[in-house]
């Protein structure tokens, strides 16, 4: 009995559709493409409860004949391959002829087109990979895509769709996407009737600055480059533009968007020791290459592109970015007046008597010699030098029997580790006398041995609390708070918002704008005023207590980056996540800073703060705090 059998055109374009169409975003990117590539002058796209009632794409391009407007759905149906070679030779967005099948497989689609010269247009009418009607119908020459009820016959993959927030938010990332490489060409997005994006044709600088804030192209150098292996434009971002979060990174090859982590590496490269480790540099790269040094047939979603000479275009990339980097950054050079300067003459050993200095040093000196023994001079580096060392050693043990220090043969009452270890014990052991190692660690000594804590990831887990008690809908936990006297950390519950002198805007792009309209509620809770002002522009009006030192735009740009990974799908769990994680970025920018020098004082209370919390081995992002050296170890590395 035969097995194998062919599978029905309707299942074949619903498998095709699960790696083509993941979300309304794929949709949107699909349609819009396929406008470019028709010669589009303005495309609007409008939306309906982020994709999943209905995506429409408007475009005034070629439009299509009847009968190419039916063959268009069908699957592997293309005008821009007619044989293999024709795949290393590509010049346009789309050629697989597989998108339009795979939307038509999930969604119902009405479609209106007529072409240039032609009266009457088409209206053709699919739902489910099957024609339901076709007839003549007067519309503007172009394209009108109207796609409703995406994945209507496939439940599972509809109830895996995040929240409306987070599907437009993707809608938003994959429009900038296209418009980034087509200044010329007039876009619009409409979300629910009300207007996201009105981007006009202009330059690419324009464009930029139109998609993300009239202040973000203040902040962008030119980068260019043209060799014979390519050639390289775009922008990339001033060091003071970086961020910890948030950045925008984006490389175009051939006017496709592409994800590649080996040119990433070098642009962050042409910034070593230029920006802190860890912060993210906006850049917007293009390339210019040969479609046959590249292969762009390697990924469904064609983001993945193989290079041919990927280490040589490494190296220009770095080269370009470092030149427009310099450029910024160049200092004048000074010329000094070589007219009437003083002839120096040359060396000559034979007439010029000069010996090497010769430096003195007394063998003789003990540092631990008393003041009296230091007037005198010893006779000799021998036994009676090391004698008065040894006995002035002694002096240095002298009272740790009252600062807590335990006695060596005690090591034999120590208990086992960590076991037995609990927040209640370690403090009762902990001596009063602490001691900061590099600006970075507390060590203070317990009876199992020495406890060394980090005092930033400390900081972090007392204001992680703190922040949470304040915002806690009711009943909340008493808060904790740190007592160390510092203007970074002390954050008092009974005021939780001070009002700025002079508010400050922050200008975000329309997909953080998205995102800050969610998070609002819960930047009230923890102490921010903020007012919207309309044009993705919010006015800060008052932060937190005690963040005063800090800078309001870039914390709120922060939360707002740390708020849009999250893709949570019930709204409480929304809810959770995000308050978690301002909770954890508030904290982070407000803790104590490495290399912050601080007295016994603040020591004791940081560490009293710490075992006061709920978790005091890891911070909400499951980082150690604190360990502890067994006094065993001690003894064995000076054994």
């Amino acid at each position: 009995m035969d097995l194998i059998h062919l599978l029905p055109d309707s299942v074949a374009n619903q498998i095709a559709a699960g790696e083509v169409i993941q979300r309304p975003a794929s949709v949107i990117k699909e349609l819009v493409e396929n406008a470019v590539d028709a010669g589009a002058r303005h495309i609007n796209v409008l939306v309906l409860d982020a994709g999943r009632t209905s995506i429409q794409v408007i475009d005034d391009g070629k439009g299509m004949s009847s009968t190419d407007a039916r063959l268009a759905f069908e699957r592997h149906a293309t005008s821009k391959i007619l044989k293999a070679d024709d795949l290393f030779a590509l010049h346009t967005m789309g050629f697989r002829g597989e998108a339009l099948a795979s939307i038509a497989a999930v969604a119902q689609v009405e479609l209106q087109t007529r072409l240039q010269g032609e009266e009457l247009g088409t209206l053709l009418s699919i739902a489910g990979s099957k024609v339901t009607g076709q007839q003549t119908v007067a519309c503007p020459v172009g394209a009108n895509f109207k796609v409703e009820n995406l994945f209507y016959n496939v439940p599972v993959r509809r109830k895996f769709l995040k929240t409306n927030a987070t599907e437009l938010n993707n809608i938003l990332t994959a429009f900038e996407r296209i418009v980034l490489v087509y200044p010329d060409i007039h876009f619009t997005l409409h979300s629910n009737g009300t207007e996201l994006m009105n981007l006009r044709p202009g330059t690419l600088l324009q464009r930029i600055t139109d998609v993300f804030g009239r202040q973000y192209g203040q902040n962008l150098l030119a980068v260019e480059a043209n060799t014979a292996m390519c050639r390289i434009g775009g922008f990339v971002g001033k060091p003071e533009a970086a961020r910890k979060k948030g950045g925008q990174d984006y490389f175009f090859v051939n006017g496709r968007y592409m994800k590649h982590p080996y040119f990433h590496k070098a642009v962050v490269t042409a910034y070593d020791r230029l920006v802190p480790e860890g912060m993210q540099i906006p850049y917007f790269i293009y390339f210019d290459i040969n479609p046959s040094d590249i292969d762009v047939n390697i990924h469904p979603t064609k983001t993945e592109i193989k290079f041919e000479n990927e280490q040589g275009i490494w190296q220009i990339l770095v080269a370009a970015v470092r030149d427009a980097i310099g450029k910024f950054c160049e200092i004048p050079t000074i010329e000094f007046d070589t007219v009437g300067r003083p002839d120096i003459p040359p060396y000559n050993p034979e007439r010029d008597n000069i010996q090497a200095p010769k430096v003195s040093y007394n063998p003789d000196y003990n540092p631990f010699a008393s003041s009296s023994d230091k007037q005198g001079r010893y006779s000799s580096y021998g036994s009676s030098g090391t004698s008065a060392a040894t006995s002035s050693w002694q002096s240095l043990y002298d009272g740790l029997e009252a600062h807590g220090a335990e006695p060596t043969e005690t090591s034999g009452d120590l208990f086992d580790l960590p076991a037995s270890l609990t927040p209640s014990t370690l403090l009762d052991e902990k001596s009063p006398v602490h001691y900061q190692y590099k600006g970075k660690y507390v060590m203070t000594a317990v009876k199992s041995g020495l406890m060394i804590i980090d005092q930033h990831r400390a900081s972090v887990r007392i204001l992680f609390e703190q922040y949470a008690g304040l915002s806690a809908p009711a009943s909340p936990a008493p808060s904790v708070s740190c007592s160390v006297d510092c203007a970074s950390c002390a954050v008092p519950p009974a005021a939780p918002s001070q009002r700025l002198l002079f508010p400050e805007t922050v200008q975000l792009s329309p997909a953080e704008a998205v995102v800050m309209e969610r998070i609002l509620s819960e930047l009230a809770a923890l102490g921010f005023d903020l007012s919207n002002l309309g044009g993705n522009s919010f006015a800060v009006n008052g932060i937190p207590v005690g963040l005063e030192g800090l800078s309001p735009v870039a914390l709120v740009q922060q939360l707002v980056a740390e708020a849009a990974d999250h893709d949570t799908v019930t709204a409480q769990s929304l809810h959770l996540s995000i308050s978690q994680s301002l909770h954890l970025s508030l904290a982070r920018a407000a803790a104590i800073p490495y290399g912050q020098i601080l007295s016994d004082v603040e020591m004791e209370n940081l560490i009293n703060s710490l075992f006061a919390c709920s978790n005091v081995n890891y911070t909400p992002d499951g980082k150690a705090i604190l360990c502890i050296l067994p006094q065993a170890d001690i003894e064995h590395l000076l054994g």
